[in-house]
Protein backbone atom coordinates (compact mmCIF):
# COMPACT_ATOMS: atom_id res chain seq x y z
CA UNK A 1 0.00 0.00 0.00
CA UNK A 2 2.79 2.42 0.95
CA UNK A 3 4.63 1.73 -2.30
CA UNK A 4 1.41 2.35 -4.24
CA UNK A 5 0.89 5.69 -2.49
CA UNK A 6 4.49 6.77 -3.14
CA UNK A 7 4.16 5.74 -6.78
CA UNK A 8 0.93 7.74 -7.16
CA UNK A 9 2.53 10.80 -5.57
CA UNK A 10 5.54 10.47 -7.90
CA UNK A 11 3.35 10.22 -11.01
CA UNK A 12 1.15 13.12 -9.88
CA UNK A 13 4.24 15.28 -9.31
CA UNK A 14 5.69 14.31 -12.69
CA UNK A 15 2.47 15.08 -14.55
CA UNK A 16 2.03 18.34 -12.67
CA UNK A 17 5.50 19.40 -13.76
CA UNK A 18 4.84 18.40 -17.34
CA UNK A 19 1.51 20.21 -17.44
CA UNK A 20 2.92 23.45 -16.05
CA UNK A 21 6.32 23.54 -17.75
CA UNK A 22 5.58 22.55 -21.36
CA UNK A 23 8.30 19.90 -21.69
CA UNK A 24 10.50 20.27 -24.75
CA UNK A 25 12.17 16.92 -25.36
CA UNK A 26 11.48 13.28 -24.59
CA UNK A 27 14.04 10.49 -24.63
CA UNK A 28 12.74 6.95 -24.90
CA UNK A 29 14.85 3.87 -24.31
CA UNK A 30 14.33 0.13 -24.28
CA UNK A 31 16.47 0.27 -21.15
CA UNK A 32 16.84 3.44 -19.09
CA UNK A 33 19.60 3.26 -16.49
CA UNK A 34 18.69 6.09 -14.13
CA UNK A 35 21.46 5.28 -11.58
CA UNK A 36 18.92 6.27 -8.94
CA UNK A 37 17.03 2.97 -8.85
CA UNK A 38 16.35 -0.15 -10.92
CA UNK A 39 16.70 -0.11 -14.69
CA UNK A 40 13.45 0.97 -16.35
CA UNK A 41 12.25 -1.18 -19.24
CA UNK A 42 10.69 0.83 -22.06
CA UNK A 43 11.30 4.04 -20.18
CA UNK A 44 11.15 7.73 -20.93
CA UNK A 45 12.96 10.84 -19.70
CA UNK A 46 11.22 14.18 -20.22
CA UNK A 47 13.24 17.40 -20.15
CA UNK A 48 12.10 20.98 -20.08
CA UNK A 49 14.26 24.10 -19.93
CA UNK A 50 17.36 22.01 -19.35
CA UNK A 51 15.98 20.09 -16.35
CA UNK A 52 14.48 16.62 -16.02
CA UNK A 53 10.78 16.87 -15.16
CA UNK A 54 9.72 13.22 -15.42
CA UNK A 55 11.28 9.75 -15.52
CA UNK A 56 9.48 6.43 -15.65
CA UNK A 57 7.97 3.65 -17.80
CA UNK A 58 6.15 4.82 -20.92
CA UNK A 59 3.05 3.06 -19.63
CA UNK A 60 2.98 5.45 -16.69
CA UNK A 61 4.61 8.63 -18.00
CA UNK A 62 3.05 9.34 -21.38
CA UNK A 63 4.85 11.47 -23.93
CA UNK A 64 2.75 14.57 -24.77
CA UNK A 65 1.84 14.83 -28.44
CA UNK A 66 3.99 17.02 -30.64
CA UNK A 67 7.08 16.68 -28.47
CA UNK A 68 10.48 15.99 -30.02
CA UNK A 69 11.35 12.36 -29.24
CA UNK A 70 14.76 10.68 -29.34
CA UNK A 71 14.90 6.89 -29.16
CA UNK A 72 17.62 4.38 -28.31
CA UNK A 73 18.10 0.87 -27.05
CA UNK A 74 20.01 2.03 -23.98
CA UNK A 75 19.77 5.39 -22.20
CA UNK A 76 22.15 6.48 -19.43
CA UNK A 77 22.96 9.70 -17.59
CA UNK A 78 25.53 11.82 -19.38
CA UNK A 79 28.95 10.35 -18.60
CA UNK A 80 31.38 12.06 -16.22
CA UNK A 81 35.15 11.97 -16.66
CA UNK A 82 36.54 12.32 -13.14
CA UNK A 83 39.99 13.51 -14.24
CA UNK A 84 40.96 14.74 -17.66
CA UNK A 85 42.92 17.49 -19.37
CA UNK A 86 40.53 17.98 -22.30
CA UNK A 87 40.03 21.67 -22.99
CA UNK A 88 43.63 22.34 -22.01
CA UNK A 89 45.05 19.50 -24.11
CA UNK A 90 44.14 20.08 -27.75
CA UNK A 91 43.55 17.67 -30.59
CA UNK A 92 46.65 18.44 -32.65
CA UNK A 93 49.20 17.59 -29.95
CA UNK A 94 51.21 20.64 -31.02
CA UNK A 95 52.68 23.33 -28.79
CA UNK A 96 49.95 25.82 -29.68
CA UNK A 97 47.16 23.76 -28.13
CA UNK A 98 48.99 22.14 -25.20
CA UNK A 99 48.24 24.23 -22.11
CA UNK A 100 47.92 21.40 -19.60
CA UNK A 101 51.29 21.78 -17.88
CA UNK A 102 53.65 24.67 -17.03
CA UNK A 103 57.19 23.59 -16.22
CA UNK A 104 58.72 26.88 -15.05
CA UNK A 105 58.17 26.13 -11.36
CA UNK A 106 57.55 22.99 -9.28
CA UNK A 107 54.88 24.68 -7.12
CA UNK A 108 52.21 26.77 -8.82
CA UNK A 109 48.74 26.36 -7.26
CA UNK A 110 47.83 29.85 -8.48
CA UNK A 111 47.45 28.64 -12.09
CA UNK A 112 43.76 28.42 -13.01
CA UNK A 113 42.37 25.85 -15.43
CA UNK A 114 39.64 28.38 -16.13
CA UNK A 115 42.17 30.64 -17.83
CA UNK A 116 43.39 27.93 -20.21
CA UNK A 117 40.20 26.02 -21.07
CA UNK A 118 39.25 26.12 -24.77
CA UNK A 119 35.64 25.08 -25.39
CA UNK A 120 36.17 25.33 -29.17
CA UNK A 121 38.86 22.66 -29.44
CA UNK A 122 37.71 19.79 -31.70
CA UNK A 123 38.82 17.26 -29.09
CA UNK A 124 35.87 18.34 -26.94
CA UNK A 125 33.45 17.38 -29.70
CA UNK A 126 35.21 14.02 -30.10
CA UNK A 127 35.00 13.16 -26.39
CA UNK A 128 31.41 14.39 -26.16
CA UNK A 129 30.32 12.28 -29.11
CA UNK A 130 30.80 9.12 -27.02
CA UNK A 131 28.39 10.33 -24.33
CA UNK A 132 30.74 12.31 -22.06
CA UNK A 133 28.88 15.43 -20.91
CA UNK A 134 30.83 16.60 -17.84
CA UNK A 135 34.57 16.64 -17.20
CA UNK A 136 36.76 17.38 -14.20
CA UNK A 137 39.66 18.86 -16.11
CA UNK A 138 42.69 21.04 -15.60
CA UNK A 139 46.41 21.00 -15.11
CA UNK A 140 48.03 17.63 -15.69
CA UNK A 141 50.38 15.72 -13.40
CA UNK A 142 53.97 16.73 -14.02
CA UNK A 143 54.95 19.23 -11.34
CA UNK A 144 54.78 19.00 -7.57
CA UNK A 145 51.73 21.30 -7.66
CA UNK A 146 50.75 21.90 -11.26
CA UNK A 147 47.70 24.11 -10.79
CA UNK A 148 43.96 24.17 -10.28
CA UNK A 149 41.27 22.03 -11.87
CA UNK A 150 37.71 22.88 -12.87
CA UNK A 151 34.49 21.04 -13.68
CA UNK A 152 32.83 21.86 -16.98
CA UNK A 153 29.94 20.80 -19.16
CA UNK A 154 31.02 20.11 -22.74
CA UNK A 155 28.68 22.72 -24.17
CA UNK A 156 28.62 26.43 -24.91
CA UNK A 157 30.46 29.10 -26.83
CA UNK A 158 32.82 30.15 -24.05
CA UNK A 159 34.32 28.87 -20.84
CA UNK A 160 31.69 30.88 -18.96
CA UNK A 161 28.97 28.84 -20.66
CA UNK A 162 30.71 25.57 -19.89
CA UNK A 163 31.92 26.02 -16.32
CA UNK A 164 30.10 24.15 -13.57
CA UNK A 165 32.69 24.57 -10.79
CA UNK A 166 35.36 27.23 -11.51
CA UNK A 167 37.91 25.77 -9.07
CA UNK A 168 37.34 22.15 -8.12
CA UNK A 169 40.70 20.97 -6.71
CA UNK A 170 44.43 21.61 -6.65
CA UNK A 171 46.49 19.09 -8.62
CA UNK A 172 49.57 17.67 -6.91
CA UNK A 173 52.01 15.00 -8.12
CA UNK A 174 53.96 12.59 -5.93
CA UNK A 175 55.29 10.53 -8.80
CA UNK A 176 58.29 10.18 -11.09
CA UNK A 177 57.04 12.71 -13.60
CA UNK A 178 57.40 15.48 -10.97
CA UNK A 179 61.03 14.61 -10.17
CA UNK A 180 63.75 16.77 -11.68
CA UNK A 181 67.16 15.78 -12.98
CA UNK A 182 70.49 17.53 -13.44
CA UNK A 183 70.55 18.73 -9.84
CA UNK A 184 67.26 20.61 -10.07
CA UNK A 185 64.72 20.52 -7.24
CA UNK A 186 62.87 18.38 -6.32
CA UNK A 187 65.08 15.48 -7.30
CA UNK A 188 63.98 12.95 -4.70
CA UNK A 189 60.79 11.85 -2.96
CA UNK A 190 62.03 13.24 0.34
CA UNK A 191 62.55 16.64 -1.29
CA UNK A 192 59.05 16.55 -2.77
CA UNK A 193 57.54 15.93 0.64
CA UNK A 194 59.65 18.57 2.36
CA UNK A 195 58.68 21.20 -0.22
CA UNK A 196 55.00 20.37 0.16
CA UNK A 197 55.17 20.56 3.93
CA UNK A 198 57.05 23.84 3.72
CA UNK A 199 54.39 25.40 1.45
CA UNK A 200 51.50 24.14 3.57
CA UNK A 201 53.12 25.51 6.74
CA UNK A 202 53.69 28.85 4.99
CA UNK A 203 50.05 28.91 3.97
CA UNK A 204 48.90 28.17 7.51
CA UNK A 205 51.07 30.98 8.90
CA UNK A 206 49.97 33.36 6.13
CA UNK A 207 46.34 32.62 6.93
CA UNK A 208 46.92 33.31 10.63
CA UNK A 209 48.69 36.63 9.95
CA UNK A 210 45.97 37.78 7.56
CA UNK A 211 43.31 36.92 10.15
CA UNK A 212 44.92 38.53 13.22
CA UNK A 213 47.08 41.41 12.03
CA UNK A 214 45.83 44.98 11.96
CA UNK A 215 44.83 46.24 8.53
CA UNK A 216 48.04 48.19 8.09
CA UNK A 217 50.15 45.21 9.17
CA UNK A 218 48.56 42.47 7.08
CA UNK A 219 50.96 40.70 4.71
CA UNK A 220 50.62 41.45 1.01
CA UNK A 221 48.33 39.15 -0.90
CA UNK A 222 50.00 36.01 -2.22
CA UNK A 223 47.99 34.10 -4.83
CA UNK A 224 49.92 30.90 -4.24
CA UNK A 225 49.36 30.89 -0.50
CA UNK A 226 45.73 32.00 -0.82
CA UNK A 227 44.92 28.88 -2.80
CA UNK A 228 46.71 26.64 -0.31
CA UNK A 229 44.84 28.23 2.59
CA UNK A 230 41.64 27.12 0.88
CA UNK A 231 43.08 23.60 0.78
CA UNK A 232 43.90 23.73 4.49
CA UNK A 233 40.40 25.06 5.25
CA UNK A 234 38.83 22.10 3.47
CA UNK A 235 37.32 24.27 0.74
CA UNK A 236 39.38 22.65 -2.02
CA UNK A 237 40.58 19.04 -2.19
CA UNK A 238 44.23 18.33 -2.86
CA UNK A 239 44.16 15.79 -5.67
CA UNK A 240 47.42 13.88 -5.35
CA UNK A 241 48.62 11.73 -8.23
CA UNK A 242 50.49 8.84 -6.62
CA UNK A 243 51.03 5.38 -8.10
CA UNK A 244 53.59 3.42 -6.13
CA UNK A 245 52.87 2.15 -2.62
CA UNK A 246 55.41 4.51 -1.05
CA UNK A 247 53.91 7.52 -2.82
CA UNK A 248 50.36 6.58 -1.84
CA UNK A 249 51.58 6.18 1.75
CA UNK A 250 53.22 9.62 1.58
CA UNK A 251 49.95 11.16 0.36
CA UNK A 252 47.99 9.56 3.19
CA UNK A 253 50.60 10.66 5.73
CA UNK A 254 50.50 14.25 4.48
CA UNK A 255 46.71 14.30 4.67
CA UNK A 256 46.78 13.01 8.22
CA UNK A 257 49.32 15.65 9.20
CA UNK A 258 47.50 18.66 7.75
CA UNK A 259 43.90 17.46 7.70
CA UNK A 260 43.01 18.57 4.17
CA UNK A 261 40.51 16.83 1.92
CA UNK A 262 42.34 14.30 -0.25
CA UNK A 263 41.49 12.71 -3.57
CA UNK A 264 43.92 9.95 -4.54
CA UNK A 265 44.55 10.04 -8.26
CA UNK A 266 46.02 7.29 -10.43
CA UNK A 267 46.87 4.97 -7.55
CA UNK A 268 48.19 2.12 -9.69
CA UNK A 269 49.23 0.09 -6.63
CA UNK A 270 46.18 0.98 -4.53
CA UNK A 271 45.10 -2.66 -4.53
CA UNK A 272 48.13 -3.31 -2.29
CA UNK A 273 46.99 -0.68 0.23
CA UNK A 274 43.26 -1.29 0.49
CA UNK A 275 43.18 -1.35 4.29
CA UNK A 276 45.16 1.89 4.64
CA UNK A 277 43.09 3.74 2.03
CA UNK A 278 39.82 2.55 3.52
CA UNK A 279 40.92 3.59 7.01
CA UNK A 280 41.80 7.06 5.72
CA UNK A 281 38.34 7.37 4.17
CA UNK A 282 39.55 8.90 0.93
CA UNK A 283 38.19 8.26 -2.58
CA UNK A 284 40.27 7.05 -5.50
CA UNK A 285 40.12 8.35 -9.06
CA UNK A 286 41.51 5.20 -10.63
CA UNK A 287 44.11 5.34 -13.40
CA UNK A 288 43.16 4.58 -17.03
CA UNK A 289 43.41 0.82 -17.46
CA UNK A 290 44.68 1.26 -21.00
CA UNK A 291 47.75 3.24 -20.00
CA UNK A 292 51.02 1.50 -20.74
CA UNK A 293 52.19 -0.82 -17.97
CA UNK A 294 55.71 0.60 -17.74
CA UNK A 295 57.64 2.57 -15.14
CA UNK A 296 55.44 3.36 -12.15
CA UNK A 297 52.57 1.53 -13.85
CA UNK A 298 54.43 -1.75 -14.30
CA UNK A 299 52.46 -3.37 -11.43
CA UNK A 300 49.05 -2.20 -12.62
CA UNK A 301 46.14 -4.60 -12.93
CA UNK A 302 42.84 -4.35 -14.78
CA UNK A 303 41.23 -5.44 -11.50
CA UNK A 304 42.36 -2.41 -9.49
CA UNK A 305 38.98 -0.67 -9.72
CA UNK A 306 37.07 -3.83 -8.84
CA UNK A 307 39.22 -4.60 -5.80
CA UNK A 308 38.75 -1.09 -4.45
CA UNK A 309 35.02 -1.06 -5.17
CA UNK A 310 34.49 -4.44 -3.51
CA UNK A 311 36.23 -3.04 -0.42
CA UNK A 312 33.63 -0.21 -0.37
CA UNK A 313 36.18 2.46 -1.25
CA UNK A 314 34.54 5.23 -3.33
CA UNK A 315 35.97 5.19 -6.85
CA UNK A 316 35.57 6.97 -10.15
CA UNK A 317 37.30 6.52 -13.49
CA UNK A 318 39.27 8.93 -15.61
CA UNK A 319 40.63 9.38 -19.10
CA UNK A 320 43.81 10.72 -17.52
CA UNK A 321 46.76 12.25 -19.31
CA UNK A 322 49.59 10.68 -21.26
CA UNK A 323 52.80 12.44 -22.27
CA UNK A 324 52.47 10.83 -25.71
CA UNK A 325 49.63 10.44 -28.20
CA UNK A 326 46.69 9.98 -27.61
CA UNK A 327 47.16 12.05 -24.42
CA UNK A 328 43.38 12.16 -23.83
CA UNK A 329 41.36 8.95 -23.75
CA UNK A 330 37.61 8.26 -23.66
CA UNK A 331 36.39 7.31 -20.20
CA UNK A 332 33.60 5.14 -21.63
CA UNK A 333 36.17 2.61 -22.82
CA UNK A 334 37.93 2.66 -19.45
CA UNK A 335 34.65 1.72 -17.77
CA UNK A 336 34.14 -1.08 -20.29
CA UNK A 337 37.44 -2.62 -19.22
CA UNK A 338 36.42 -2.58 -15.57
CA UNK A 339 33.14 -4.29 -16.52
CA UNK A 340 35.23 -7.05 -18.07
CA UNK A 341 37.52 -7.29 -15.06
CA UNK A 342 35.50 -7.66 -11.89
CA UNK A 343 32.82 -4.96 -11.85
CA UNK A 344 29.19 -5.61 -12.73
CA UNK A 345 27.58 -3.52 -15.48
CA UNK A 346 25.88 -1.28 -12.91
CA UNK A 347 29.07 -0.86 -10.87
CA UNK A 348 31.09 0.03 -13.95
CA UNK A 349 28.48 2.55 -15.11
CA UNK A 350 28.42 4.03 -11.62
CA UNK A 351 32.15 4.88 -11.86
CA UNK A 352 31.43 7.28 -14.73
CA UNK A 353 28.04 8.59 -13.59
CA UNK A 354 26.67 8.75 -10.04
CA UNK A 355 29.87 7.59 -8.32
CA UNK A 356 31.99 10.19 -10.08
CA UNK A 357 29.39 12.88 -9.36
CA UNK A 358 29.45 12.12 -5.62
CA UNK A 359 33.24 12.26 -5.37
CA UNK A 360 33.34 15.53 -7.30
CA UNK A 361 30.52 17.00 -5.20
CA UNK A 362 28.19 17.66 -8.15
CA UNK A 363 25.63 14.90 -7.58
CA UNK A 364 22.93 17.52 -6.95
CA UNK A 365 23.18 18.41 -10.65
CA UNK A 366 24.40 15.40 -12.62
CA UNK A 367 25.21 11.70 -12.44
CA UNK A 368 21.67 10.28 -12.42
CA UNK A 369 18.37 10.70 -14.22
CA UNK A 370 16.09 12.21 -11.59
CA UNK A 371 13.49 14.96 -11.46
CA UNK A 372 15.14 18.33 -10.96
CA UNK A 373 18.58 17.33 -12.21
CA UNK A 374 20.24 18.63 -15.37
CA UNK A 375 19.01 17.14 -18.62
CA UNK A 376 22.29 15.39 -19.48
CA UNK A 377 21.67 12.09 -21.28
CA UNK A 378 23.63 9.64 -23.44
CA UNK A 379 21.88 7.35 -25.93
CA UNK A 380 23.28 4.10 -27.36
CA UNK A 381 22.17 1.52 -29.91
CA UNK A 382 23.29 -1.35 -27.66
CA UNK A 383 25.30 -2.15 -24.54
CA UNK A 384 27.51 0.96 -24.14
CA UNK A 385 30.42 -1.23 -23.02
CA UNK A 386 30.41 -3.30 -26.22
CA UNK A 387 32.94 -2.17 -28.81
CA UNK A 388 30.43 -2.48 -31.67
CA UNK A 389 27.88 -0.21 -29.96
CA UNK A 390 27.44 3.38 -31.13
CA UNK A 391 26.55 6.48 -29.19
CA UNK A 392 23.63 7.72 -31.29
CA UNK A 393 22.86 10.99 -29.49
CA UNK A 394 24.03 13.18 -26.63
CA UNK A 395 21.92 15.72 -24.74
CA UNK A 396 23.36 18.37 -22.42
CA UNK A 397 21.14 20.76 -20.46
CA UNK A 398 18.24 19.57 -22.60
CA UNK A 399 20.00 20.43 -25.86
CA UNK A 400 20.92 17.82 -28.47
CA UNK A 401 24.65 18.38 -28.96
CA UNK A 402 25.40 15.24 -30.97
CA UNK A 403 23.14 13.06 -33.12
CA UNK A 404 25.57 11.32 -35.45
CA UNK A 405 26.35 7.73 -34.44
CA UNK A 406 29.92 7.43 -33.14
Amino acid sequence: MCQSIRKSVFLFTAWALIATTNAQIAIRGEQVHTMAGPTIKDGVVIIRDGKIVAVGPVAEVAIPSGMKVLTAKVVTPGLIDAHATVGLTGITNQKGDQDQIEHSSPIQPELRALDAFNIDDPLIDWVRSFGVTTVHTGHAPGELISGQTMIAKLIGNSVDDAVLVPTAAVACTLAERARKSDGKSPGTRAKMMSLLRQELIKAREYQARRATAADDKKPDRDLRLEVLTRVLAGELPLMITANRVQDIANALRLQQEFGFKLWLDGAVEAYLMIDEIKKAGVPVIVHPSMQRAVGEAKNQTFENAARLRHADIPIALQSGFEAYVPKVRVVLFEAALTAANGLSFDQALETITSGAAKILGIDNRVGSLEIGKDGDVALYDGDPFEYTTHCVAVVINGRVVSDKPR
